[in-house]
């Protein structure tokens, strides 16, 4: 099985090229991105033709676990289809069909070169069914912003105010004073994650506004850990910080891999800007 790896600011992808989706790909994915024993990654990216759109794609994490979304993997899969021509040389939109729906996608080149990709990421949701979360109504501890849910917890004795948020997947957003180095993220990432109130457990980002125009993220991904980027995070840490008022509606996000541009306009879909690159090429022998 020939398969290629990409990374988008540090969040890196085994993609495979398939029509075959009756082999056991979560089994597949434990395996392949093992990172002593495999060819290690955060993810195994499957591309597969499309009715709707001009490709599909899913997204197995390491733990063999499907996700719905996966905003920097999308931008690998446009990075591969550009470089290996099944994208016409004049076209500079595609369409790719996922879990949370078709996103759509434009590619800026410069002098026949891929620079950088923006994707559609979809419109954010906020309804506790929507995330989902299962959170008692009317309970006095819970806080609104503005549509947003504002969920309280104590985690290893410190104080959390999570910010819930949907890109398609579920996310829990933290906003600290402090620089997000010094932030425990390791010890508090899993309990955040598996807390009841997430059936289908959660992402958790922990966020510094720096400015109107900046923030700095790490984040705590779903069946993974902590990650260089999570595109979708950086989605949810936009949003949620617009509707807290903290940002402008367009605002760089800074992670340990690199930094993402992210523009929402409070009421639509949220783009996302930013690399991606191939690494390299190989084939899978088991």
């Amino acid at each position: 099985m020939r398969f290629t790896k990409l990374q988008g600011t540090g969040n890196d992808f085994i993609l495979v090229e398939t029509s075959d989706e009756g082999l056991d790909w979560s089994k597949l994915a434990v395996a392949m991105c093992d990172r002593h024993f495999g060819i290690g990654s955060d993810g195994l990216l499957l591309l597969l033709p499309s009715h709707s759109a001009d490709f599909r794609m899913r997204m197995f994490d390491p733990d063999g676990s499907e996700a719905e979304a996966c905003g920097n993997g999308i931008r690998c899969l446009a990075r591969y289809a550009y470089d290996n021509d099944m994208i016409p040389a004049s076209a500079d939109r595609i369409s790719v069909e996922t879990i949370a729906g078709v996103r759509k996608l434009r590619l800026y080149q410069e002098d026949g070169k891929l620079i950088s990709i923006q994707a559609g990421m979809g419109e954010p949701a906020f309804k506790a069914e929507e995330i989902p979360v299962k959170i008692e109504q009317g309970r006095e501890r819970i806080v609104y912003i503005k549509n947003m849910i504002s969920y309280p917890v104590n985690i290893a004795g410190i104080d959390l105010l999570l910010n819930l948020v949907s890109m398609g997947n579920p996310h829990a957003v933290y906003f600290q004073d402090d620089p997000v180095a010094d932030f425990p993220l390791s010890q508090v990432g899993p309990k955040v994650e598996h807390l009841a109130i997430f059936p289908r457990r959660a992402n958790f980002e922990v966020a510094r506004v720096l400015n109107r125009r900046e923030i700095e993220v790490r984040t705590w991904e779903r069946g993974v850990g902590e990650t260089l980027a999570c595109g979708s995070g950086a989605c949810a840490v936009a949003a949620a910080a617009q509707l807290r008022g903290y940002v402008d509606n367009k605002v760089n996000i800074k992670l340990l891999g690199g930094a993402l541009q992210l523009e929402w306009d409070g009421a639509g879909e949220v783009l996302m800007t930013g690399p991606a690159a191939t690494v390299f090429h190989g084939e899978w022998l088991d």
